[in-house]
């Protein structure tokens, strides 16, 4: 099993940007897939961005592509997502997962472990 423990979110107006981090611990997660999903209010929870775990390469969805960029770092144990161009239809708490394998999934059930979450709020 994989500790993921998310920070970085707040309040930021449109346009602006976040970077939010993500810690493992636990397991060696190093040739996980790992991704970012969020969940609005009302809303089922979403994929965000995934990232390899043989090499590296992302995916993103349509509707943040051009916008966030996800990154890891096998040696500290973190993946990061950064953020630009907010909107306000990116507020949501976002969740960091992982999954047992390295090839991404866009589905929620596709993953083992997940975050507590947190929260990102997108002023107009």
């Amino acid at each position: 099993q994989v500790q993921l423990v998310e920070s970085g979110g707040g309040l930021v107006q449109a346009g602006g940007s976040l970077k939010l981090l993500c810690v493992a611990s636990g397991r060696t997660f190093s040739r996980n897939a790992m991704a970012w999903f969020r969940q609005a209010p009302g809303k089922e929870r979403e994929f965000v961005a995934a990232i390899s775990g043989s090499d590296g390469s992302p995916d993103y969805a349509d509707s943040v592509k051009g916008r966030f960029t996800i990154s890891r770092d096998n040696d500290k144990n973190t993946v990061h997502l950064q953020m630009s161009s907010l909107n306000v239809e990116d507020t949501a708490v976002y969740y960091c997962a992982a999954r047992l394998w390295s090839t991404v999934s866009r589905a929620p059930a596709g993953y083992d472990d997940w975050g507590q979450g947190t929260q990102v709020t997108v002023s107009s």
